[in-house]
């Protein structure tokens, strides 16, 4: 599990291809890797991966092609700047939100706009992934916990403070750019709930009908 918090920027050093997937070698810069060890998770744009070799800042992470089919890391190329974070601890404060570093899906820049010292993006996402994005929730693109903004469609917008700019690959993103995205995990398993209990919806995810017939009371 990962917070959304990024603590490094790092650097693809060399991508191998390894019998139809990859092996990335990365440069952690200057991700604090004391105690990391082969067999530990990391968050790399938001992708939680295991460690298989460590030397100094240099990691080395296995990419499977299922992972490769769902995230941008099939795009990634040597001398890319990435996200990183180290899998969360017991005393680790919760700066973000849950993220469990299974991304959902691909998502795509279609707006970065000056607001002040902030930077204002919209991004689409895959229309099987929109009914779980919801203003003032939560969502994780490419590592980074961000609080939705607006929902318009398939499309939701997002500020970003300075300092996030300048410590995470984000202050980058121009329109087209492909980006991870996790949409907030309690909102996948209350959907898996409810479609247990109602099993025959015809894929129409959840609804304020389906919701009310459960007993939800939304108030006045």
């Amino acid at each position: 599990m990962f917070t959304g918090i990024i603590q490094a920027r790092g650097r693809l050093r060399r991508c191998e291809q390894r019998g139809g997937d990859r092996r990335l070698h990365l440069d952690c810069g200057p991700l604090e890797l004391a105690g990391i060890k082969a067999g530990d998770s990391i968050a790399v744009n938001g992708v939680c991966l295991t460690v298989v070799e460590i030397s100094g800042q240099e990691i080395v992470v296995d990419v499977s092609r299922e992972t490769l089919r769902c995230t941008t890391f099939a795009r990634l190329a040597a001398g890319a700047v990435v996200n990183l974070e180290k899998a969360l601890l017991p005393t680790t404060a919760l700066g973000g939100h849950l993220v469990s570093g299974h991304v959902d899906g691909v998502g795509e820049v279609l707006e970065r706009v000056a607001v002040a010292r902030s930077l204002q993006l919209r991004i689409q996402v895959p229309a099987e992934l929109a009914r779980y994005i919801a203003a003032k929730g939560s969502v994780c693109v490419d590592g980074v916990s961000l609080t939705v903004n607006t929902v318009d469609g398939a499309v939701f917008s997002c500020n970003i403070i300075p300092h996030t700019q300048v410590q995470t690959i984000i202050g980058e993103y121009r329109p087209g750019c492909a980006v991870n995205v996790e949409v907030d995990l309690v909102s996948r398993y209350i959907e898996r709930l409810l479609s247990a209990r109602l099993p025959d919806r015809g894929g129409a995810g959840m609804t304020a009908a389906m919701l009310a017939a459960q007993g939800f009371n939304g108030g006045d």
